[in-house]
């Protein structure tokens, strides 16, 4: 099959057009905007405001951690593929037998430190300590709320997993001890156990300090099990890309898309999608159900903070998705794959 990174180039380039000079770069969008400094002055105000929140968790959003724990293992016991939402974008996948994690945030705050920043209104849905064992473990890109350096730091005795990151974030790990490491590109393919993990492209950015922004990629990821497919969007905006995802590598029997992080809309469009979006990149890859991700879990943007579902439902209804193909999970609840 043709490398689609040729569908990026120009005849004079050698790299493909997502490789800058001295950063990554999103694929060309004649619809990316980018806010002003004082839209992002005024957003950063209002967001201190929530600084001291008390979130009222409406019933059934978290499964208690004991009985999600029972749950989970009750689904890696039996034959079938399942899915396990810890929050964020953070999911246990089992599949084919072998168990994957992606972007793990399990900790309180997302933010390079142990006490301020972002944090959690609702634990993680499994604990650490009742994980499975993990095969491998899927990386988007390196924000602090899909690469947490405390729930890395208490995963350190589990090195005998593969690590699967985007191009040149790889480093994290090994100076962490870390043996097995896979960086891929876009378009990158990878033989997990005998599951096929393909690296494709999202409309995003990474930074995880002052000095770093865009110097690691980020993605997202399909996982091609003999019963199962799966597409995992990691964090992104709404982007013309996931149309060819959905043509070169659809149709999914499940997308995991993010619905939450949204407003203002004149600086997260590029970044993140709202839930009517979700569900148009849902549509795009070809995917037979639809995972909200990517909310309730945190508070990084001003939109009401369960007001992601509500809007979710209502859009994957009108563009032909039942009740069983538009899945709202509880943090910590199991469901099989089918």
């Amino acid at each position: 099959m043709k490398n689609k990174q040729d569908n990026f180039r120009k005849p004079s380039q050698k790299k493909p057009f997502h490789h800058g000079r001295w950063r990554f770069r999103n694929l060309p969008n004649p619809d990316l905007t980018h806010g002003t400094r004082r839209e992002y002055v005024s957003f950063l105000r209002k967001m201190l405001k929530f600084q001291n929140e008390q979130v009222d968790i409406p019933d059934g959003h978290v499964i208690p951690q004991d009985l999600a724990a029972e749950h989970m293992h009750k689904h890696l016991n039996s034959d079938q593929d399942s899915l396990t939402w810890l929050g964020q974008a953070c999911f246990l996948i089992k599949i084919d037998g072998i168990t994957i994690l992606t972007d793990p945030y399990l900790t309180d705050f997302a933010s390079p430190t142990p006490f301020a920043g972002p944090k959690r209104f609702v634990a993680s849905g499994i604990n650490l300590k009742d994980l499975p064992s993990i095969d491998y473990l899927l990386l988007s890109h390196n924000h602090y709320d899909h690469l947490d350096s405390k729930t890395i730091h208490q995963m350190k005795e589990r090195r005998d997993m593969t690590i699967v990151t985007p191009l040149k974030l790889g480093s994290y790990f090994r100076r962490r001890g870390f043996k097995k490491v896979v960086e891929m590109d876009w378009w990158d393919s990878l033989n997990a156990n005998g599951v096929t993990v393909h690296a494709l492209p999202s409309q995003h950015w990474s930074k995880r300090t002052l000095l770093d922004r865009n110097k690691s990629l980020w993605a997202s990821f399909s996982i091609h099990g003999k019963k199962n497919k799966l597409y995992f969007a990691g964090d992104t905006g709404y982007a013309p890309l996931f149309k060819d995802i959905g043509k070169e590598y659809g149709p999914f029997d499940y997308a995991l898309v993010g619905i939450g992080a949204y407003e203002p809309q004149i600086l997260m469009k590029p970044h993140h999608t709202t839930p009517e979006e979700a569900v148009k990149i849902g549509e795009d890859v070809r995917s037979r159900t639809l995972v909200a991700m990517h909310w309730g879990t945190v508070r990084l943007t001003l939109e009401p903070l369960f007001e992601p579902p509500g809007r979710f439902t209502q859009a994957a209804a009108k563009a032909g998705y039942n009740e069983t193909q538009s899945w709202v999970m509880s943090i910590g609840e199991s469901r099989p794959l089918i």
